[in-house]
This record gives C-alpha cells, sequence and structure tokens, in this order.
C-alpha cells in the first residue's frame, strides 16, 4: 500500500444507506486505527485521503429502483478503491438485496478476480446474530422485533436468504458449525462457484474475524474479490485482515494448562487460525525457546506460542519451576520481537508471565468469554501491551481463538482520534435530491 499522503482516494470505500448506520460504521474502522471520514459525498476540504471514507448515500427510504441508482452512482466517486463495502442495517431494513445486486454489477465491470457478495448481517456487541440463517436482535427474529414496525420499511422476514434472493443472483448459506468448522471446510464453502451471494451465520466477534481472516486468504491468493456486505464489523475486521492497515504482528500464546478443554482450545487455533504452537517438556531452556518463538513469529502466523508437554510423572520441584521458564522465555521473546498480545492459559503461569514482565497488574477492559477476560499490562516495560487470560477449565472450545483475535484487533487501534464526521446527508425536509 502506498502512503496516505500520496494517494488520491481512500482505501476502503463504504456505502451506507444512511447517516446512523454511517457513523457506527466508521467507529469499527476507527476502532482499528484507520483514519475514516464519514461525509454526504466526494469530501472536498481533506488534505490528504482518509484510509476509510463512508458515504451516506440516504437510500433506507428511497424505492430500490432508486436506491440501487444511487449506490451505483457513489461506487463511481472513487472507482479505483482497493476495497469497496456496502453498509447495510444491522435489522436489514432498506434495500440491501437491491443495493447488493447493484454494487455487484459495478465491480463486475471493473477488472481483477471475480467478485462476490460475503452478507454478514451479525453485530454481536449490538446484540444482532445470525444462525440458521435467521437473523435476531436480543435473540428475537427480527421479524418479531420493532424492526416488523418501521413506518418506511417494515421488515416481514427473519430469513436473510429470502432479503438477498429477490436479486438474480444466486444465494448460498454458510452454516455456524461450518464457519466454526476446521479452515479447509470453511476455504471450501467461501470457494463455491455456484453463488454470487454467500450469506453467513455468525453469533460472536469471533465467528465475524474468522470469517474475515478465511475470506482474505482467498483475496490475498488472488482468486476472488470480495463485496462485504454488513452493518460493519466484518467490513472493518476484513479490511484489517487484508493489510489494509499494516499490522501482521503475531498473538504470543503460553498454555501451560493440561486440562482436555484446553488441548481443544489450542487445537481449535490451529483449525481456524494460522497458529503453530512449540512444544516444551518440563525444564525448558528460556533462551532457546525465546529465540524459537521469535523465529516463528517471523513466519507470518497469527499465533506462536508455547505449550507444555510435562509427563505423567514429574518432579514437583520441577513443576513448580515451569511457570518461572517459560515467563523468562515470554519476556525475552517481547524484547527481541514485536507481538500484538499475550494470551496466557493456566493462573500459574499468567502470573508468572505478568510478574516476568515486571507488570504491576492488568487493567482488564472486558471480558471474551465468562471468565475469560482480556486489558492491558500495567507497568513494567511492556505497559499497554494488550493481555488475555483464562483458567485450564474455562471457557468453551472457541476461546483461545476468541482472545487471539481480540488481542489482534486491540493491537491496531491507536491513541489518536479519527477526524469528526463531516456530513452533507439528511435535512429536516428528507432525503436529498
Amino acid at each position: 500500500m502506498t502512503d496516505s499522503t500520496a494517494r488520491s482516494g481512500p482505501r476502503v470505500l463504504v456505502l451506507a444507506d444512511d447517516l446512523t448506520g454511517a457513523n457506527a460504521t466508521a467507529v469499527r474502522f476507527a476502532r482499528r486505527g484507520m483514519r475514516t471520514l464519514v461525509t454526504g459525498g466526494p469530501p472536498r476540504t481533506c488534505v490528504s485521503a482518509p484510509d476509510v471514507l463512508v458515504l451516506d448515500l440516504a437510500t433506507r427510504h428511497l424505492p430500490g429502483v432508486q436506491a440501487a441508482r444511487r449506490v451505483v452512482a457513489g461506487a463511481s466517486v472513487f472507482p479505483d478503491t482497493p476495497l469497496v463495502a456496502k453498509r447495510v442495517d444491522s435489522t436489514l431494513r432498506g434495500n440491501p438485496g437491491a443495493e447488493t445486486a447493484a454494487l455487484l454489477h459495478v465491480l463486475d465491470a471493473r477488472p481483477g478476480p471475480p467478485v462476490r457478495a460475503l452478507v454478514v448481517p451479525a453485530h454481536p456487541e449490538a446484540g444482532r446474530t445470525t444462525e440458521g440463517g435467521v437473523h435476531r436482535v436480543h435473540g428475537v427474529p427480527i421479524a418479531d422485533s420493532e424492526a416488523a414496525r418501521d413506518p418506511f420499511h417494515p421488515v416481514r422476514s427473519s430469513c436473510v436468504l429470502g432479503t438477498f434472493a429477490t436479486s438474480e443472483h444466486t444465494v448460498a448459506h454458510i452454516p455456524l458449525d461450518v464457519v466454526r468448522g476446521d479452515r479447509p471446510a470453511l476455504a471450501r464453502a467461501l470457494g463455491d462457484p455456484g453463488a454470487r451471494m454467500l450469506v453467513c451465520d455468525a453469533i460472536t466477534d469471533a465467528d465475524v474475524e474468522t470469517l474475515a481472516l478465511a475470506a482474505a486468504a482467498h483475496a490475498l491468493e488472488g482468486d476472488l474479490r470480495w463485496l462485504p456486505v454488513d452493518p460493519g464489523p466484518f467490513g472493518a475486521a476484513l479490511a484489517g485482515a487484508l493489510g489494509t492497515v499494516p499490522s501482521g504482528r503475531p498473538v504470543l500464546g503460553v498454555a501451560g494448562s493440561l486440562s482436555r478443554l484446553s488441548r481443544e482450545q489450542i487445537a481449535q487455533t490451529q483449525r481456524c487460525l494460522d497458529a503453530r504452537w512449540l512444544d516444551v517438556g518440563d525444564a525448558p531452556d528460556p533462551i532457546r525457546l525465546a529465540a524459537d518463538l521469535v523465529a516463528l513469529a517471523r513466519t507470518g502466523v497469527a499465533l506462536a506460542g508455547i505449550r507444555t508437554r510435562i509427563p505423567d510423572r514429574v518432579d514437583p520441584v520441577i513443576a513448580a519451576r515451569l511457570p518461572v521458564l517459560l515467563g523468562e522465555a515470554v519476556k525475552r521473546a517481547l524484547a527481541a520481537a514485536p507481538f500484538a498480545g499475550v494470551y496466557a492459559t493456566g493462573g500459574d503461569i499468567a502470573g508468572a508471565v505478568c510478574t516476568a514482565l515486571g507488570a504491576d497488574g492488568l487493567a482488564v477492559e472486558t471480558e471474551v468469554q465468562p471468565l475469560v477476560v482480556a486489558g492491558r499490562l500495567v507497568g513494567g516495560a511492556h505497559d499497554g501491551l494488550p493481555f488475555a487470560a483464562k483458567g485450564g477449565l474455562v471457557g468453551d472450545a472457541h476461546a483461545a481463538v476468541a482472545c487471539a483475535l481480540h488481542l489482534r484487533m486491540s493491537s491496531t487501534v491507536t491513541a489518536t482520534t479519527s477526524p469528526m464526521p463531516i456530513t452533507t446527508g439528511e435535512s429536516d425536509d428528507g432525503p436529498r435530491r
């Protein structure tokens, strides 16, 4: 990617259907460190192009044909933008099918690999989830929610496939078990040549991030282009996975628990992410282990980790020393290479790592899953480093994946604020002409 001061256009162009949605979507990109601008038309006063330009097209309450025409016009503003996204309402009000179909026609005319729409309407943080192709708001199917009583575009069906089947394009469904299954199965589902629109289930932020990483793998191989269709979280995740904001830093994982659940959680990172783990015995050499971690991190993996493989019978004194050795290895690895954050499983391991890093404590920011916490280290040489920790017997099988994705996202958030939104959107008299 070229530097933003040399670009004439944004790296990502998001076409939104109303101002509220445009602003909400902009936040998702800004959280990942992307300079994001919301406007009702091409910006005229920007010194340099933003990373992400969100255009409020005010199409929510227009007839389908008129909305589609406005989307086509909006897409022509910056025809060379690497990634174009269609922002749709989180309850699927408005004209999502017609607008997506129109945008596919526009992108088809541009040079490059085949284009497919990837529809991920989930916004887990806002209580919007999709399972079995049914979209819900706080667990209530959207056709039974307030969206069904919208005076302009009431939602008649909770079936996402039906919403997008109004277009002439073939629609397919990727269920939750495939999203959470192994990477090859998800890759095959995304590569289905018989569908132009793929509707994906997702009920957690980790599901959304997993879809983004899998979709990015296809795009980076050069065999597909994606049109993300969503209320913000997926489009921002895909932009990040495609390298819109250079990050590429892996998570450093440390697993000391020998529980069956912990082993399954580690295995899930290998299935869903590009994660690799080094096995260590009961008396590892911290210097050599750190060097191996750094070498592994430099291969471009999403997570570089160390996990214990202790024999059934072990000297208790040696076992008590192991967390200290692993903490020392983590300290040396962090001093030698940049990591997005640290994921530690096993209470003694997490404590030993914090001690080795000289941290005064953990500023807790969120609960990734029940009893699985994440935040940033306080004090020491790595003050502010994203850190996630859990006990060996907590979390579901997806907990380690969820932590790794949370840490990667947290590491991209900068202390700077994005520009204040500029808009020439709807006036008190209604949508602009």
